[in-house]
């Protein structure tokens, strides 16, 4: 009889660990970064589509991807205090607006904010995703918690939502730039496809040039994190400043660097002299605004900006 029982258990335990494991694989397969990964990877091998794009996009809490088109023109220079509303005027499609001003929208995500512990990440993440999962996530991760944070504290079917929110902050973020160089320092050369002055081949300026003396000032264009002040062929004396929610900017060419690695800046805070140095033609500054990680052209968060000089020194 003992025996007979030992058996009924084993057959018993048995069906129970296989349908466990296979819970398992299930979850990992549909519920994990690396499932997901493998279901991208399938999915582009046997040519079909998949559904893993959304919860990479939810383990990576909706990191800030570049936009697939330039922001909308603007018709008049930015107010400092309106740039979120901005940001996510920038975001929204023409339909979603709903003819609202960027200035109503910026009203909109105070209000949320003063609603959501003075959270301006938990008040953008509310205007995309709803102020119940805004604060649900908040509840969570706490007052100080960057979108990334309050993005992990919400099912992956909210992936898309918060990637309009980190995007809506980063172009907030962009609109907020002030300018490395007075106004009246003209650009030499402006940003896009043009024949390189040096090598004569067609390629993209990822940036902007401005023709300016050596020895002139150039000032952090917002507060941020030097992620690298050195030296290249190419670039000269280079400084890389991160302002965070994917905004980064560069300077190159300079004379002479005034900060360091790791240091924080302060916006408008002078962090090189500009110069000659690297491949160039001429005394320039090459200044340029990186979104997450992808070249885009600074003049498109400016209204009025610097006038173009008809031919000077470019890189």
């Amino acid at each position: 009889m003992k025996g007979a029982s030992s058996g009924a258990r084993y057959s018993m335990i048995v069906p129970t660990e296989l349908l466990l494991a296979a819970l398992c694989l299930w979850a990992a397969w549909y519920h994990t970064p690396a499932g997901a990964l493998v279901r991208t990877a399938g999915a582009w091998f046997f040519k079909t589509r998949s559904t893993a794009r959304p919860l990479l996009s939810y383990y990576g809490a909706g990191v800030y991807q570049p936009r697939t088109a330039p922001p909308p023109l603007l018709a008049a220079p930015v107010p400092p205090t309106q740039a979120l509303g901005y940001g996510a005027w920038a975001v929204f499609s023409e339909e979603n607006r709903q003819g609202e001003s960027p200035a109503a929208m910026s009203a909109q995500i105070k209000l949320l904010s003063s609603r959501l512990a003075g959270s301006d990440a938990a008040a953008m993440l509310a205007l995309f995703c709803g102020e119940e999962s805004a604060r649900f996530a908040l509840g969570q991760a706490g007052a100080e918690a960057r979108l990334d944070e309050l993005a992990r504290e919400l099912p992956p079917r909210s992936a898309d939502c918060v990637a309009q929110a980190s995007q809506a902050l980063m172009q907030a973020g962009a609109y907020a730039l002030a300018w490395p160089l007075p106004e009246s320092v003209r650009i030499t050369s402006p940003f896009g496809i043009r024949e390189h002055p040096v090598f004569g081949v067609r390629r993209l300026h990822a940036g902007v040039d401005l023709g300016t003396p050596v020895g002139t000032p150039v000032r952090a264009v917002a507060a941020g994190v030097v992620r690298r002040a050195s030296s290249d062929g190419v670039n000269g004396s280079i400084v890389v400043l991160d302002h965070g929610r994917g905004v980064v900017t560069l300077y190159c060419h300079n004379d002479e660097l005034l900060v360091h690695d790791g240091q924080r800046v302060q916006r408008g805070q002078i962090i090189s002299h500009s110069g000659n140095t690297g491949r160039s033609t001429g005394p320039h500054l090459h200044y340029q605004l990186d979104l997450a990680g992808e070249a885009v052209d600074p003049l498109r968060y400016r209204a009025g900006h610097p006038k173009t000089a008809a031919a000077a020194a470019s890189d």
